[in-house]
């Protein structure tokens, strides 16, 4: 059979299948229109060594035991028999259909004896970004115990270096390197969501690679849930990248006919670096038809300003005082429902506080839309604090690793407001996970549980004029149970269906996906949500690092990203509004800070910050980035250029004192080498910034020189003071 070969401009895949069995020969590069006969270089073509196999192995689109496969196997599993697992337990599956286009392909492989169907989708988006799901299918007659059912790729042999990430709740997505071994670099992740330590990506790359050189291969797996992500070096010389989805015990039985579908995995390669993965990926996400098109609004969040104290006339005066620096959508933060004084009680009752609100939340909307903002509302609709009307009414709704079995409570009344068919104490007995930030996890797979929060979402959304929706989800999900099995994978469903029904019945709300910060960022929550929160850290420091590392993936018209007080809430560092403001302005702008407070020169400043954002969100947030590779460490540039490259925007920020008494040139790579661009420092002018006699003689009228300039020789740059940065603007007839 002819080979299934998927291309477009700037990466391909080659399938060999003349073995019976599909096999990923290539992922990388485009190999051209015409391909040799692979009759001797394909699968079976492959040596045979001493002491080993007495046939070629194959590394199948589901590498597998049967085929001499030694690494970790793509479908594991077993027949349950007579109530007990383990019959049945190493599959052979063949291929017994294909249909492929040129840049898609569906195959399906069977294993008869055991009664398995797998059919494997792969989709090679304009741009590169390759996407693969996997659905196993129950054909036989026992049921089937499924433990992992993975999406593998094949690295090139260049691949000698793995780049990942890790990090903590206000430190997310920081990198570390290793080199790749023989044996598997495994990261796991069993929050029951995504995690402030996730991988986002997992790279497999050339010696060195950076942002701009060098091969990399790349994967992302599209999962809110429990997870794993690998690279396995082989002793036969191979290297392998996958992902799965991180089952519990008995987590997935599959009946008779019944499927399980993989997440996708989101693949990308690169000859251009690091950079060139973030520009797959940015494809892909501007390519959807429900990617955010209008102008993300400047967004003002009352959280850092008043943290739990709502009082109407000092959020009406935060309300004026944003609108008067030209903010577009206010969103009041946590405390504003039932027993909300702190993070102790209320999870669960979602209703407006008639304590503090005694009017309901309409005063202080009016106030809001009034003023030409939009207005939005935070809620954790996931999660239910013990001290609830709602957790008192349904422990039951609680999840753990052992069913609530409620008993009656005699004659107590349930709370108003919240329906339930009796009212009910829990069972001494029942077991709950340990609390986090005061909190347990609703169980949404209790299909009750689900409808009272879609009801109370769709209830406040119908309601009133809300525009947005700040969705927080607080806690890791351990133990996660229900009917005393676990249920992670039926959970993170659960979620997904709340967010879609919730979205179909208010198509034009938009929500944030905010998890203690930054522990859902994936493509699976993107999918459903109009941007991520990076991080509970608006220290502009970290953010630095953690916004370049999110957007490796992520495109900063979906970041979050606002400019904190002075002084940092979670860091205690003080930094300049030019620092803060520079760093916020790469993302979906905006701030959370009691701007009550600022006046005269700093409040001039911050409006005109704002206006220059307005000027420049259709660059930030659909062009090009890119991130040069200095060799001074205590250095970064970034910027995003425009498709034509007539335009373009960058920050030089120092994150620390050099060891070089002065910055010298910078080249600025990603600009079209023939066009000749006037370059500007546009802010800040103030001298605060530098640490020099005399700034460089182009920063007081500006300077022409060609891209090609710019990038092999650069520019003198100021010298500046560390945790400081300056804005450049580049433009071209």
């Amino acid at each position: 059979m002819d080979p299934i070969y998927l291309r477009v401009d700037s990466a391909s895949v080659l399938i060999d299948v003349s073995s019976g069995e599909p096999s990923v020969l290539h992922w990388g590069a485009d190999l051209g229109a015409t391909l040799p006969d692979l009759s001797a270089l394909g699968s079976g073509g492959m040596p045979v060594p001493h002491s080993a196999l007495d046939t070629p192995v194959v590394l199948g689109l589901l590498p597998q035991a049967s085929s001499g496969w030694r690494g970790r196997p793509g479908l594991r599993g077993s027949a349950v028999t007579q109530g007990a697992a383990g019959t049945g337990f190493s599959a052979r599956l063949s291929l017994t259909g294909m249909r492929a286009t040129g840049t898609s392909a569906i195959l399906t492989q069977e294993d008869a004896e055991l009664g398995l169907t797998v059919v494997s989708e792969l989709n090679l988006h304009d741009g590169g970004l390759l996407e693969i799901r996997h659905t196993l299918t129950n054909e036989g007659t026992t049921d089937y115990a499924l433990e992992e059912l993975a999406a593998v790729l094949p690295i090139g042999p260049d691949g000698t270096e793995i780049l990942d990430l890790t990090g903590r709740w206000c430190r997310e997505r920081h990198p570390q390197r290793r080199p790749v071994q023989q044996g598997t670099w495994l990261r796991s992740g069993r929050h029951g969501r995504t995690g402030h330590d996730s991988a986002l990506l997992l790279a497999v790359g050339s010696a060195g690679f950076g942002n701009r050189q060098g091969k990399v291969w790349a994967a992302h797996f599209a999962w809110s849930g429990n997870h794993q992500a690998y690279v396995e070096g082989l002793a036969d010389g191979r290297t392998v990248i996958g992902a799965a989805e991180l089952l519990g015990s008995g987590e997935v039985l599959l009946t008779p006919g019944q499927s399980y579908a993989t997440p996708p995995l989101f693949a990308a390669y690169s000859d251009r670096g690091l950079d060139g993965i973030s520009e797959a990926f940015y494809a892909w996400f501007r390519a959807r038809g429900h990617h955010p098109s209008s102008p993300r609004p400047v967004v003002v969040n009352t959280w850092e300003a008043v943290y739990f104290n709502h009082d109407l006339d000092v959020l009406t005066e935060l309300a004026a005082s944003a609108a008067e620096l030209g903010a577009e959508r206010f969103v009041l933060d946590d405390g504003w429902f039932r027993h909300r004084r702190d993070d102790h009680a209320g999870l669960g009752d979602w209703y407006v506080d008639a304590d503090i609100w005694p009017d309901g939340l309409g005063p202080l909307i009016e106030a809001v839309t009034s003023r030409g903002m939009e207005f939005g509302l935070w809620v954790e609709p996931e999660m239910i604090n013990s001290d609830s009307d709602t957790a008192r009414a349904h422990p039951d709704w609680i999840a753990g690793p052992a069913a609530a079995r409620a008993e009656p409570a005699g004659q107590a009344e349930p709370a108003d407001g919240v329906e339930t068919a009796a009212w009910s104490r829990p069972d001494q007995t029942h077991r709950l996970p340990l609390e986090w930030r005061h909190q347990q996890v609703l169980d949404l797979v209790n299909p009750e549980a689900w409808q009272y929060i879609y009801d109370r979402m769709d209830a406040l959304l119908t309601a009133h004029p809300i525009a947005y929706l700040k969705w927080d989800q607080n806690r890791d999900l351990l133990e996660m149970g229900h009917a005393d099995r676990p249920s992670v994978h039926e959970q993170t469903l659960a979620a997904y269906r709340l967010f879609d029904a919730l979205r179909a019945a208010h198509p034009t709300v938009e929500i944030e996906s905010c998890s203690s910060g930054g522990a859902r960022v994936d493509l699976g929550i993107l999918e459903r949500t109009d941007r991520i929160w990076a991080s509970d850290c608006n220290d502009a420091l970290e953010r630095q690092t953690i916004q370049r590392w999110t957007g490796i993936v992520v495109p900063p018209e979906l970041v979050g990203s606002h400019i904190g007080p002075t002084t940092s809430h979670t860091t205690a560092r003080t930094h300049e509004l030019s620092f803060r403001a520079i760093t916020a302005l790469f993302g979906h702008f905006g701030f959370e800070w009691d701007i009550r407070t600022v006046a005269g020169a700093e409040r001039d400043e911050l409006r005109g910050f704002i206006a220059l954002y307005k000027r420049f969100r259709p660059l930030i947030h659909g062009g090009r980035m890119v991130r040069a590779d200095l060799p001074d460490p205590s250095l970064l540039l970034h910027g995003v250029v425009v498709g034509d490259a007539t335009e373009a925007l960058f920050a030089l920020v120092a994150v620390s004192t050099s060891y070089a008494e002065q910055t010298g040139r910078v080249c600025v790579p990603g600009l079209a080498a023939e066009r000749n661009y006037r370059v500007d420092l546009i802010y800040p002018m103030r001298g605060g910034t530098f640490t020099q006699a005399a700034p460089p003689a182009w920063v007081a009228d500006g300077v022409r020189a060609s891209g090609q300039f710019l990038a092999e020789v650069g520019l003198p740059m100021p010298i500046l003071n560390p945790e400081h940065a300056i804005l450049l603007h580049f433009s071209a007839p």
